[in-house]
């Protein structure tokens, strides 16, 4: 069984998957984040690959994508850094980065080798439904990865359930129409959308990701949600800290 589908087949409430930009703050430090962030409490973990124009990204992400290229990172570097990561964790991992780069590497060798390496699923925001049913969900099948959608709350009840209908793993519920890291919290707008794909029953779960960045926030998306996802406020907290300082203060401030 794919690790995703584990995961929520095990927890049915308040998953917490955590993005960071592979090859930031260094170049080598991938795998010394992703084993911080399960032995600190994180069900799953996002990892993205740097690009040059990250368009629904905010200036935090596009930030460290800028320095993680500059730092040598790459598709195959990643992969890799990347070869024995499935002797030391059994965390569902994801590689999260925009389809030009991906077909450029070239689609089918991309997916081989992000199977063999131990990925679970991908998440690649510009790839379009349609052409996804029609070039490349075979692909991903072959090699039991798990394509992931995003939604909006600009996003047609139609389009969700054809989303839904095609997704396995879990649905990207975006908190808000906006780039990662651009909210400070929610209104009545977004507590709407959240009950609105909610009582839609989909088959397949729900996780919220952008505007989350503490306690309250992860526990308003919880009660609609069965999990969320940080990224933009897991990557600041690495700034200026070691990686096992930035860390623990993230997950402290969780607690908080």
């Amino acid at each position: 069984m794919n690790r995703i589908d584990k995961l929520f087949e095990v927890r049915k409430k308040n998953i917490l998957s955590i993005y960071f930009t592979a090859g930031y703050p260094s170049l080598n430090s991938t795998e010394k984040i992703i084993l911080l962030l399960e032995k600190n409490g994180a069900d799953m973990i996002e990892i993205g690959i740097p690009y040059s124009d990250p368009l629904a990204d905010g200036p935090v992400i596009q930030e460290t994508s800028k320095e993680a290229i500059s730092n040598g990172m790459s598709i195959e570097q990643l992969f890799i850094q990347l070869k024995d990561i499935r002797k030391k964790t059994t965390i569902p991992l994801l590689l999260m980065g925009y389809l030009n780069p991906v077909l450029q590497y070239g689609f089918n060798d991309f997916c081989r080798k992000a199977a063999k390496i131990g990925i679970d699923g991908l998440i690649i925001p510009d790839l379009p439904v349609r052409e996804f049913k029609e070039q490349f969900k075979e692909i991903m099948n072959m090699h039991d990865l798990k394509n992931i959608f995003l939604i909006t709350p600009v996003t047609s009840d139609e389009r969700i359930r054809d989303i839904d209908n095609c997704s396995s793993g879990f649905i990207y519920l975006v908190s808000s129409a906006s780039t990662t890291g651009s909210t400070s919290g929610f209104n009545i707008r977004n507590i709407e959308y959240f009950k609105r794909v909610s009582s839609m029953k989909l088959k397949n779960p729900l996780m919220a990701g952008f505007g989350i960045h503490n306690r309250e926030t992860l526990e308003q998306v919880s009660v609609f949600c069965q999990g969320a996802i940080i990224g933009s406020a897991f990557i600041r907290s690495l700034k200026g800290h070691s990686i096992e300082e930035g860390v623990e203060t993230f997950f402290e401030s969780l607690r908080k």
